[in-house]
């Protein structure tokens, strides 16, 4: 593997508030992982999931190592990823662990299946994706999941929840292109600054 590391002195210190304010302005597609078999399952809520590789297709997820699906996803080498849609904030929230639910209490009241791995995948998700662990970079708080895709779920839905700012915004293709379309520019009217 070839890689370049380069150290740069820099004579200030970014804040770990200042970077967490800055990353704010950065829209995420909201997901939940899921990890573990049978009673041994747990998930969390992230914003940290991207698309690698169409062929192979294949997926990273940066996944706190602090988490409790992260001893889950290392042991069994399997974990789950599922878009959610605008009305599945509860879920969200659930997978966070606000209110205290750990491991399979997080999973009560939603409809769960399994593909090939076995963890769980949430039905009526906006995508479900099931993954396979092909390879593990460990960073500071933070580890670099690259997922093998197994198997894939996909709904018809269109609306997506995001997080933006601190708070969950709904995005709904259909109703938001109107939008757009309704307050929007002509282009030849927009002058292009890069």
């Amino acid at each position: 593997m070839n890689s370049i590391v380069r150290s740069v002195w820099i004579e200030t210190e970014v804040t770990s508030v200042d970077f967490r304010n800055a990353m704010r302005q950065l829209t995420g597609g909201v997901s939940v992982i899921t990890a573990g078999r049978g009673r041994d399952i747990s998930g969390m809520t992230v914003t940290s999931v991207s698309s690698l590789s169409v062929d192979p297709p294949a997926l990273i997820a940066s996944i706190n190592r602090e988490a409790s699906s992260w001893p889950l996803v290392k042991r069994h080498g399997f974990f789950g990823v599922n878009i959610l849609t605008s009305d599945q904030i509860d879920i969200a929230e659930r997978f966070t662990g606000k209110g205290g639910l750990k491991g399979a209490d997080r999973f009560a009241g939603a409809r769960w299946t399994t593909r090939a791995s076995g963890v769980p995948l949430l039905v009526g998700a906006l995508a479900a994706i099931d993954c396979e662990v092909e390879d593990i970079v460990e960073r500071h708080s933070h580890a670099i999941v690259i997922g093998r895709v197994l198997d894939v779920a996909v709904s018809a839905r269109t609306a997506a929840l995001a997080y933006w700012q601190g708070r969950y915004v709904a995005l709904d293709q259909d109703e938001d292109a109107a939008k757009l379309a309704e307050v929007s520019v002509p282009a030849r009217h927009v002058a292009r600054k890069f």
